[in-house]
């Protein structure tokens, strides 16, 4: 089931503007029933809201993604933030030195987990 919920999540996080719930079961080949479990599940969690829509003078359900909260690990390496935050020169990317560092420590914290 949690592969299901992933790609529930992962259809719905993919339209801006969220999926209607009477389109997302079509999408992931299930039944309306099994669908209405996962996104309850996926509401109950937090991870996305249920915003009632009349469309053709049907209800359902619009689903979209809740914001995430940003992790500081993605960031962070070595106890450094990523430099081009605070950035105000203007460089080439694939040259910057302080980023090169950034991501090299970056790659050994990760060697590291």
């Amino acid at each position: 089931m949690a592969d299901l919920e992933e790609r529930a999540l992962a259809a719905i996080q993919a339209e801006r503007e969220g999926v209607l719930q009477s389109e997302l079961w079509k999408i992931l080949s299930i039944d309306s029933r099994k669908c209405s479990r996962v996104v309850k599940k996926l509401v109950d969690e937090g991870r996305i809201e249920r915003i009632e829509h009349k469309g053709d003078g049907i209800k359902t359900y619009r689903l979209r993604a809740k914001e995430q909260a940003l992790r500081p690990d993605l960031i962070l390496a070595g106890g450094e933030i990523i430099p081009c935050i605070a950035c105000d020169q203007e460089c080439v990317v694939e040259e910057c030195h302080l980023l090169v560092d950034w991501i090299y420590q970056l790659a050994i914290d990760e060697a590291q987990k």
